[in-house]
């Protein structure tokens, strides 16, 4: 169902990571906030970008299943990944 476009990066501040998808064969644009990742994958506060991003990567399957399922009830460009769209 979909394609990653884009290597995941930290945004600046350490606000969150942004990658990209193909959803639907339309790219878009996502971003995940660290907060999230400190909530829901047991990422440490302050932990540093090589934890950051493993971190990303360990959860991605989950990301990409809630990226997914938030890109298409809201069809947009870009998707942003909060806590709350983890709890269940």
């Amino acid at each position: 169902m979909d394609t990653v476009i884009a290597e995941p990066q930290i945004l600046p501040g350490r606000r969150g990571i942004s990658f990209g998808l193909m959803i639907r064969r339309t790219p878009v644009e996502c971003v995940i906030a660290i907060a999230a990742l400190e909530e829901h994958f047991w990422l440490e506060p302050g932990a540093s970008e090589a934890r950051i991003l493993r971190t990303f990567r360990d959860g991605y399957a989950r990301i990409r299943a809630v990226t997914e399922r938030k890109a298409l009830a809201h069809p947009e460009s870009r998707v942003e990944l909060v806590p709350n769209d983890f709890r269940r």
